[in-house]
Formats: structure tokens, C-alpha cells, sequence
């Protein structure tokens, strides 16, 4: 197996200067983290590790022994110590500090995707790649991102369901790969490694909070293992606990309410979070049975848009001053796989596996009404006066089961210097998905849910039905139904000449929904010398559409295009609705990618790699832009009585709603982009090292076609211009980090930069463009060994309080002049501010 010296071992400087040339370096650098990526877990206390885990084996190839060094595609490798020295408790915000093609948007008001937040690579959506969890597909959320958020009309992975304490490493292949592991891999894998350690237990726990004062964050975890037998068996645990406060940021109200004060709530929604998760494996046989897996829950409390004292929404008797609905939500993940891997003979192996998870979301509405409950007539000449003030509005729920049968071995082919790397299998996979209506209060029109019966609210109009903030799911909305799938593929490898390494992968998957789609990759990667290598990939992918995205609809209360609060109607694929509209079912995504990149190592404690890409997506799958009734016939002439003349109205009018919106494949997109990789380490006289990382990310999405079989509706009606920027602008084309890590006996210093690119919205504001230009984060934390068995750090994130810029008032307006200072669709790093925190590690 192949291996590369430790980064710290060959730069020297002599000792009277090495303080000097570490604060010049960090100077210059405005350094950051602790290792990024392909150069994971270097550590002072152990030059090893870099060897160590630039020697293990990753995604990307599954040849025997094809190291993160050696593979044709980017793969980026974070170890432990990273990850618990970031300086954040959360796996997304770990993500988003040391991998720079990974995106971690901070959203508020955005009903669930407040909790489970969106995780995206390389600029495309949380939907387009695909997580693992020791290699087995992890199951997704069963959280639709319906607001006007990154990721609008996906469902990802909760990545924050599985705790630091628990991951060993994450790998990051940076590189289509659908071909190789099945739908969603279109942008890239993200492979969590768990800790199989049984020689040590760790202890955890930290403190921390903004500047503000506010957004405490409480934190312990425990990691422990056991050997299990005397031939190499093992379990692993992990338990964790978090508690992270709520923090706000909004600014007065000006327009609403007299005096002005603060009526909306802006920040980080309040979470608590409990996880165990275990990782186990015991030889039996010639083999090993092994099983990993793991449970956690988080409940969050955030909040709605304020509904104000004269708004129809609301009920002076009840409520004044007005109210800010507030929206609980309980969020229950599990998952276990069990499996058994064995070899067939002296250079095959077979490995079984099954992989159940689940995915449970549950809403709960506080501080709210049901104002046509409250003024619905009571047959007395009256009214009833009286309504809940909270109540359950349902539960989503996602369940996956997966059966993978894999062989790996090589094949003596007779072509080249070296046998061929073949891996091939089949996987069988079930997923379902489940609405469970709310209380009858939550979503009715009054007590008997009859629309001809009329109710009018305070200043006159039809009152809304449903609680307000987020209406409950209907027992019309409720579904329990589910899909299946087939998939064969093969893979193989091999090193054809001393220099040249090429790989070929097929993949066949046959869908119960829609049929089948096949799938292809070309790999290669030439080592013109000990220091300089060429890789590159083609490949074609898909992605399946989610059975979220096929069964998920709502009826709710969202901002129309004019900034009013509108009863909405998300529409179900295939349902009466979008049948009207002439809109098609859903069918997969296609994708055609490419990469080609550049290895230098010119030195042992030097190496650059530089990797160009291309993404074209066809088909893809979006959330229409807000489809609302003409105001204009499209004869020119007012709507008439039967709405003969205008279409929209014709089909919402009836179903009485203000707007419509549904899932639908409607564009094609092109993601081009580099990413650039820059490491050092200086080593010097006395022991003490420096590593230093410097990490670039360029990404630029673009809607090369919009497009509609809807007779009824163009496609720019169908995607707009507002939900085009989204795609394209919404996340940062620019993410770089820039770090320093000094290491000198038991102290240790990191310093950390990110630096995060503009980003652009327009979906509060349909043709006005609000643009929040890119900001640096600056990082610093020192943490002290007392011994070997305990450490204690103390640090600050966003060390010089950076916000991002403040929404214009006068092209945002009003939502400047409702609170909101800062913007609401797109904020790669939040509006929080600074951020201090102080922790201690033991190990025994």
C-alpha cells in the first residue's frame, strides 16, 4: 500500500525563529482549522496520523487498498480531531468550516427547515447528494423544503442526526458518482466513518454563546468501546446531548405596530438534541457479522410570521398587541444495518447487508388561533368565541429499507502490468412515505370544515381556516404509500502501467414508478512523475424523484408575490390539480459530468492538487414558482363570472385558494468549477510544528433551459425569475478557507479563516435583486493539554463580530421596516455574530 510522509516532517527552520515564522505564516494566511481534508488529523502529539489516513481506503474506488493519494477522483478525507476542534457542536457547521465545496445555509422563518437545515456540495441542491454512512446509503429526511430557502422543494439528509462524538472521519468525494452508488450521487458522496475504538473512553462537554448574550449552547457526549471475544470483536458507543438556545436579530417594527418594537423572531430556532449511536462488529466464521447504527432526537421551538392586530388573521380578544405564532417541532431519526462480510476465497470477498431507517417530523402550533373557529356562528345569532390555542398539525414520516449484495476481487486479465480490480452486486431498495393529519382545529374551516358556510373575521373578510402559523395536514392530504427498486452494477480498476490507472463503472436501477435508467463512469489517472499526476473522470448520473417530492402536499399560509399572507395550496404530483394544469408526473433527473484534475507534490511537506469540473442537469426537478389567479383575463379583459377567460383562477377559485405551487421537472442546469488545494508543514527544532491548508472553492450554476408542458402555464410562469436567481445566485460561487495550526508541546493554536461569496435573492422582493456581498469570518482558538488523559480549549467564531450585510430599505421594503435588518432567503453564515465558547476533553 502506498503511503506519504507526514507534512511536518521535512521543512525546518532553527529554533530562535520558529515563533516568528509561525506568526508570519498565519499572518499571511489569515489561517484557519485544523487539517483540511486530504491531509486529515495531523497532530504534533503523533506525526503518524497523516500517514495513517492518507493510507486508508476510501469512496471513490473499491479496488483493495486504492488510498485518498492515489484515486482518479477528488476525495477529501476529515479526521476526529478536526472535527471536534472546529469549534462548533454540529456536523453541518463543521462541514461548512473545513470542506469549502460544502454549503450549510442558516434559515429562519422557514417552518421546519428551520430545524433540519439544508446541506448541499458544489452549489446544486440537498437532494443531489448522496450521504453514506460506512459505506451504506443513509436514509433522507422526511422534511420537505417548501419556503423560499436554499434547497426550495427538496428533501436531503438530516446530517446533524448523527453526532460528532460518534464519526471517526468523513470523506468527501468530490465527483459524480451515481454509477457507482445508485440516485442522488449527482454532485458528490459524503461518507461518515464511525469510531470502532475499544482501548479508550472520551468525555466531552463544552459551553458557548454569542456576543449578543444570547444563543447558549450546552454540550456533552461520551464515547466508549468494548472488545467483544478475543479475535478482534468490538462495539462501540456513543451518547451525546445538546441544547442550543434561540437567538434573534430582528430589528423593529415600524409599519405594524405603534410604538415600534420588536414583533418578529430572527436567528437560530431554540433546539434540543439527544443521540446514541453504536457501532459493533465479531468475527464469526471465516467472516464478521457486523451492525452499526443509531437513534437521536431533537425538539426545536421557532416561529412564524407576525400576524398583527388589525390582520384578519387574528383576534383582538385573544390577542391585542397581535401574535407571533410559535411552531414546535419534534424530530425522531433512527436507523440500524446489520450485515456480514466474508471471504470466498483467498482474494474475493462477499459482503451482505440490510439497512432499515426511518425519518419522523412532527408539528405542533403554539401561541396561535383558528380565527374561523373562533368567529364561526353559532346558530344564536352569536358567535362562538372561543378556540385553541395550540394544537398538533401532523407528522411526516419516511421509512427506507435496503438489501446490498456486494463481490469484490481481482481478475488476472491479461492486459497491462496488474490484475484487474472488479467489484459487482445488487441492491434492492423500499422506500415509503406518510402524512398524518393534525387535530381537526388545526386545518378546519370552522367546526364542521363546510366552505359554504360563511365566516368572517375581524375586518370583515372570509377568515383563514386552520391554526395560523403552520395549518395542520388534512385528512385530503394524508397518504401512506411507497415505491421500490432494483439496481445491478459493476466496477473494476486497474493499474494498466506503472503510471496509468484507469476504471470503468455501469449501473442498471429499474423503479416500480417510473422504469429504468442506466448509468456510466470513465476514470482515469496518470502519475507522469513521483511528483506530478493528471486525473479525470466522465460520468452520467441520475436521481430518482424523491418519494417526498412525489406524495408531500399542504395547505397553508405563506407570502403571495406581493408580500401578503395567502391560503397555498401545495399541489401532489399527479393529483386533480396539477392534472388540470396539464402539469406531467415526475420522472428522473439526468446528469452528464466531468472532472479533470492536477496532483503536485513537488516536496514531502508540499502538495497542491487543482480540479476542474462541469455538471449539466437535465430534467430537474423544482418547486414552482407561486402560481396565483390572473387579475387579467387572457383576452385582455376582466375575469368573467365563470372564469371562462382566465384558466388559474378557474382552477383555484374553486378549491379556495390565493396560490398554487407543485413539484415538477422544469429546467436544465450547467455547474461549472474548481477547487484548489494548497498544504504545508514546517517542522521545527524542539518538536514544535505549523500546518498550514489553504482550500478554494469556485462554483457557478446556471438555468440553461426553462421549459412547460402546461398549457395553461409558460415556463417562465412555472419557474420565474425570482426562483432562477435562487438557483443560481443563492449560494456562494466563492467559499475558501485559509488555516493555521501550530502545535508546540502541550499547546496548541489554531487560527481560521472563511471567507464566504456574495449571494443574491429576489424572492421577497420579485424583480428588485438584493445582493449581500462576500464577508470574512475570522476564527482563533488555544487549547492546553494538562496530560495526556485531559485538555482544555477556549475559543471564539467570528472572532470580529462579522454580519452580513444589511437589506436595503428601500429596495426591500417593508420587510427592512418589519424587523427584518439582515435578509431572509440566503445566509451562508447566519446573522448571529460572534461566538465564544470554552470546552474540556478527558480520556481514559
Amino acid at each position: 500500500m502506498k503511503t506519504r510522509r507526514s507534512n511536518t516532517g521535512s521543512c525546518r527552520a532553527p529554533a530562535l525563529s520558529r515563533l516568528g515564522l509561525a506568526l508570519c505564516a498565519a499572518g499571511m494566511l489569515v489561517p484557519v482549522v485544523t487539517l483540511h481534508a486530504q491531509q486529515a488529523d495531523a497532530s504534533a502529539a503523533n506525526p503518524k496520523k497523516v500517514t495513517e489516513l492518507q493510507g486508508v481506503q476510501v469512496i471513490g474506488s473499491r479496488a483493495k487498498e486504492r488510498t485518498a493519494a492515489e484515486t482518479p477522483a477528488p476525495v477529501d478525507v476529515i479526521g476526529r480531531e478536526q472535527l471536534e476542534n472546529a469549534g462548533v457542536t454540529e456536523v453541518g457547521q463543521a462541514l461548512q468550516l473545513l470542506e469549502p465545496s460544502f454549503n450549510f445555509s442558516r434559515t429562519f422563518v422557514s417552518d421546519g427547515t428551520d430545524i433540519i437545515r439544508p446541506a448541499t456540495l458544489r452549489g446544486l441542491g440537498p437532494d443531489q447528494v448522496l450521504v453514506l454512512v460506512n459505506g451504506k446509503r443513509r436514509h433522507q429526511q422526511a422534511l420537505v423544503n417548501v419556503q423560499q430557502t436554499i434547497g426550495r422543494g427538496s428533501a436531503g439528509t438530516d446530517i446533524n442526526a448523527i453526532p460528532i462524538s460518534a464519526i471517526e472521519r468523513i470523506e468527501v468525494l468530490r465527483d459524480g458518482a451515481a454509477a457507482q452508488y445508485g440516485s442522488d450521487a449527482i454532485s458528490g458522496v459524503i461518507n461518515i466513518v464511525l469510531k470502532k475504538q475499544t482501548d479508550v473512553t472520551y468525555v466531552s462537554s463544552s459551553v458557548g454563546q454569542t456576543y449578543k448574550g444570547d444563543g447558549l449552547v450546552k454540550q456533552a457526549s461520551a464515547n466508549t468501546g468494548f472488545k467483544l471475544g478475543k479475535d478482534g470483536g468490538y462495539l462501540n458507543l456513543t451518547a451525546e446531548y445538546r441544547d442550543r438556545g434561540e437567538t434573534n436579530r430582528a430589528g423593529p417594527d415600524t409599519l405594524r405596530v405603534n410604538p415600534p418594537r420588536v414583533t418578529q423572531h430572527l436567528g437560530d430556532a431554540k433546539a434540543k438534541n439527544t443521540y446514541f449511536w453504536f457501532n459493533g462488529g465479531l468475527p464469526i466464521g471465516h467472516g464478521e457479522l457486523y451492525w452499526f447504527g443509531g437513534l437521536s432526537r431533537r425538539t426545536g421551538s421557532s416561529y412564524g410570521f407576525f400576524r398583527s392586530p388589525g390582520d384578519n388573521r387574528t383576534v383582538p380578544a385573544l390577542y391585542p398587541d397581535g401574535f407571533l405564532p410559535n411552531i414546535a417541532t419534534t424530530v425522531k431519526d433512527a436507523s440500524i444495518v446489520a450485515g456480514y462480510r466474508t471471504p470466498i476465497s483467498d482474494t474475493w470477498d462477499l459482503d451482505f447487508s440490510i439497512d432499515r431507517g426511518r425519518s419522523t417530523f412532527g408539528f405542533d402550533e403554539k401561541h396561535s388561533v383558528n380565527v374561523s373557529w373562533w368567529y364561526e356562528p353559532d346558530g344564536n345569532g352569536g358567535i362562538y368565541a372561543s378556540s385553541p390555542t395550540s394544537a398538533n398539525t401532523g407528522t411526516l414520516k419516511l421509512n427506507e429499507t435496503v438489501a446490498n449484495l456486494d463481490i469484490r476481487g481481482p481478475i488476472d486479465w491479461g492486459i497491462g502490468n496488474d490484475k484487474l480490480d472488479l467489484a459487482t452486486g445488487l441492491e434492492w431498495r423500499r422506500d415509503t412515505y406518510a402524512i398524518t393529519p393534525g387535530d381537526l382545529v388545526s386545518y378546519a374551516y370552522g367546526r364542521t370544515n363546510d366552505r359554504s358556510i360563511p365566516i368572517y373575521g375581524q375586518t370583515g373578510d372570509i377568515a383563514q381556516p386552520g391554526i395560523q402559523g403552520f395549518p395542520g395536514f388534512s385528512p385530503s392530504e394524508a397518504v401512506n404509500a411507497g415505491r421500490s427498486n432494483w439496481a445491478a452494477y459493476v466496477d473494476a480498476e486497474s493499474q494498466v502501467t506503472e503510471r496509468l490507472l484507469l476504471g470503468a463503472a455501469g449501473r442498471y436501477e429499474h423503479y416500480s414508478d417510473f422504469g429504468g435508467t442506466t448509468t456510466g463512469k470513465f476514470s482515469a489517472r496518470f502519475d507522469a512523475s513521483s511528483q506530478f499526476a493528471v486525473r479525470g473522470t466522465l460520468a452520467t448520473g441520475f436521481r430518482a424523484p424523491g418519494v417526498q417530492q412525489k406524495y408531500y402536499s399542504q395547505r397553508s399560509t405563506n407570502l403571495n408575490p406581493q408580500g401578503v399572507l395567502t391560503d397555498t395550496l401545495t399541489a401532489r404530483q399527479d393529483s386533480s390539480v396539477t392534472r388540470a394544469f396539464g402539469i406531467q408526473p415526475l420522472k428522473q433527473e439526468t446528469s452528464r459530468s466531468g472532472s479533470l484534475g492536477f496532483v503536485y507534490t513537488p516536496t514531502n511537506d508540499l502538495t497542491m492538487t487543482l480540479d476542474l469540473f462541469r455538471i449539466d442537469i437535465k430534467n430537474r426537478i423544482i418547486f414552482s414558482s407561486n402560481i396565483v389567479p390572473e387579475v387579467v383575463g387572457t383576452d385582455g379583459q376582466p375575469c368573467t363570472a365563470t372564469n371562462s377567460n382566465c384558466p388559474i383562477a378557474a382552477i383555484l377559485n374553486p378549491i379556495g385558494v390565493g396560490q398554487v405551487l407543485f413539484f415538477t421537472n422544469a429546467i436544465d442546469t450547467r455547474t461549472t468549477g474548481a477547487d484548489l488545494v494548497v498544504q504545508k508543514g514546517v517542522a521545527f527544532d524542539g518538536g514544535s510544528s505549523l500546518d498550514l491548508t489553504a482550500a478554494m472553492n469556485y462554483n457557478k450554476t446556471e438555468v440553461t433551459k426553462r421549459k412547460s408542458e402546461s398549457p395553461i402555464l409558460s415556463p417562465t410562469q412555472l419557474f420565474d425569475d425570482t426562483q432562477v436567481t435562487l438557483v443560481e445566485q443563492g449560494q456562494p460561487r466563492q467559499h475558501h478557507i485559509l488555516q493555521g495550526v501550530y502545535h508546540d508541546g502541550p499547546w496548541d493554536l489554531t487560527l481560521r479563516a472563511n471567507y464566504f461569496g456574495s449571494v443574491t435573492g429576489q424572492g421577497f422582493t420579485p424583480g428588485i435583486k438584493q445582493t449581500w456581498g462576500g464577508k470574512w469570518l475570522e476564527d482563533v482558538a488555544v487549547a492546553y493539554r494538562f496530560s495526556p488523559h485531559a485538555r482544555v480549549t477556549v475559543g471564539a467564531d467570528n472572532v470580529f463580530n462579522t454580519y452580513p450585510d444589511k437589506w436595503n430599505p428601500q429596495t426591500g421594503f417593508p420587510f427592512p421596516q418589519l424587523g427584518f435588518t439582515y435578509g431572509w432567503e440566503t445566509l451562508p453564515f447566519g446573522i448571529n455574530g460572534g461566538y465564544y465558547y470554552a470546552r474540556v476533553d478527558f480520556q481514559f
